[in-house]
């Protein structure tokens, strides 16, 4: 049975399937997480992506079974392991499409990577987040990159080096989740913000997520300027630039609404 379940449509859902492990991934899933994310990422029907899960865990990080094999690795296996792990988060972090995380249960270990890699997460308020690793003797350096991104250096200090178990609330106020609510407003909330993302320009929002990754963290110098006015006038001189400002003014929907 595949790890994943897939819907397409202009909202795309993958959903992690293994709620009897907590949803922990292993190579199968990571190979399936990184083709599903290619391909919809690609697909000009889709116009957002939702990754959810089933079961009482969001994703506990890494498959017991998994972890087991690992452990008698080659550190050239290892290498190899981890290049797997890091080509699916920078697939999912780099989706031309947006992409929200649906929490509905815990977040441990490389799950935060998985939660950090998307643009958005909504977060139910049991939901409990931990990034264990340096108990285990390791420490959380594949996914680093994007928890750090989305929880703030500050923040990550204190988690990383702790790893305490932190709930919704405190996810909230770190800025690693945007959205946190009771369990039967989770899929309302959701609607909410994917509406908002696929009633919006396609290829604004797919230059809005190069725009951020050019963008943020950047010195602002005399490069970043430039960079930022030759991507406005592009953008105005593109099909949907024009189409969005003449329908604005001629106070009518976009062609991208139909």
């Amino acid at each position: 049975m595949s790890a994943l379940s897939i819907f397409t449509g202009p909202l795309a859902t993958v959903t992690l399937n293994r709620p009897e492990v907590r949803n922990a991934f292993n190579d199968e899933v990571i190979a399936e997480l990184t083709a599903a994310f290619t391909q919809l990422g690609q697909d000009p029907q889709v116009r957002a992506i939702v990754l959810a899960a089933e079961g009482p865990a969001f994703c506990a990080g890494a498959d017991l079974n998994w972890m087991r094999r690992m452990a008698d690795y080659t550190h050239a296996e290892n290498l190899a392991d981890a290049g797997q792990l890091a080509e699916m988060l920078h697939v999912i972090y780099t989706c031309p499409k947006p992409t929200v995380a649906r929490i509905q249960g815990d977040v441990y270990a490389g799950g935060m990577g998985l939660v950090a890699a998307c643009d958005m997460a909504v977060s139910v308020d049991t939901a409990n987040y931990c990034l264990s690793e340096v108990k285990l003797g390791l420490y959380p350096a594949t996914i680093s990159s994007y928890v750090i991104r989305a929880m703030g250096a500050r923040a990550a200090h204190r988690y990383f080096l702790t790893a305490e178990r932190f709930d919704a609330v405190e996810a909230l106020r770190i800025g690693f989740v945007h959205a946190v609510v009771p369990a039967d407003q989770l899929d309302d909330k959701l609607a909410e913000i994917t509406k908002a993302l696929v009633s919006a320009s396609p290829n604004a929002v797919k230059e809005c997520k190069t725009l951020l990754h050019d963008v943020a963290g950047k010195d602002i110098d005399a490069a970043l300027i430039a960079h930022t006015v030759e991507g406005i006038a592009s953008i105005r001189a593109s099909d949907e630039g024009k189409e969005g400002v003449q329908s604005f003014l001629q106070k009518r929907k976009p062609s991208w609404l139909g």
